[in-house]
């Protein structure tokens, strides 16, 4: 009998080693799922940017908006602002050169007119940044207005895992501006 009460005992003793230490509650003190690190593979920017196109687009669609397709043009000028925002550690529509985003996407080579442009500052997803600008109405505006028809989409990720988002929409008609470079 003692003998198989030493057993029981040490097999609880191992079952409770187990166990571990309790895992953390998922939820902060607000009743919100804390945070998660979204960690951006150079694998990924494919599937991410497709992403964000196609909810985007559904967005628009359900609005009565024409849809929206990418421009590699666009693309870059909002990689560039994206890390820009990055460096200068503060979401702004301005570079820091003092250039707009007008002025990016001419540097791009885009002669077509800018519609708006979306920035974000944030360690939240493509999707859940979209969710917030749909909730602002001036990012709502701009990512719904019927007279967009291309779109650039780009991010930078720090070490730490702060992400720059950047969206740019435009119109390829040259209407609105003369270029950078364009004769007088």
């Amino acid at each position: 009998m003692k003998r198989s009460t030493f057993l029981l005992g040490a097999a609880a003793m191992a079952l409770t080693a187990c166990a571990g230490a309790p895992t953390p509650p998922t939820l902060g003190a607000d009743g919100k799922p804390l945070p998660k690190l979204y960690r951006i593979r150079p694998s990924d920017t494919g599937r991410i940017q497709f992403r964000m196109l196609d909810a985007i687009n559904a967005l628009r669609q359900a609005s009565g908006a024409a849809t929206l397709e990418f421009d590699a043009r666009l693309n870059a000028a909002a990689a560039t602002h994206a890390r820009d925002m990055s460096i200068q550690n503060r979401p702004w529509h301005f570079g820091s050169d003092g250039s707009s985003p007008i002025t990016r996407i001419q540097r791009a080579g885009y002669s077509g007119k800018l519609v708006g442009e979306a920035i974000s500052e944030t360690y939240e997803t493509e999707l859940e940044t979209l969710a917030a600008w749909m909730e602002a109405t001036n990012t709502r505006t701009v990512i719904l207005d019927p007279t967009a028809r291309e779109l650039g989409f780009s991010w930078f990720q720090e070490e730490n895992g702060k992400i720059w988002w950047n969206l740019i929409l435009a119109t390829p008609e040259a209407t609105g501006f003369t270029p950078v470079n364009a004769p007088s």
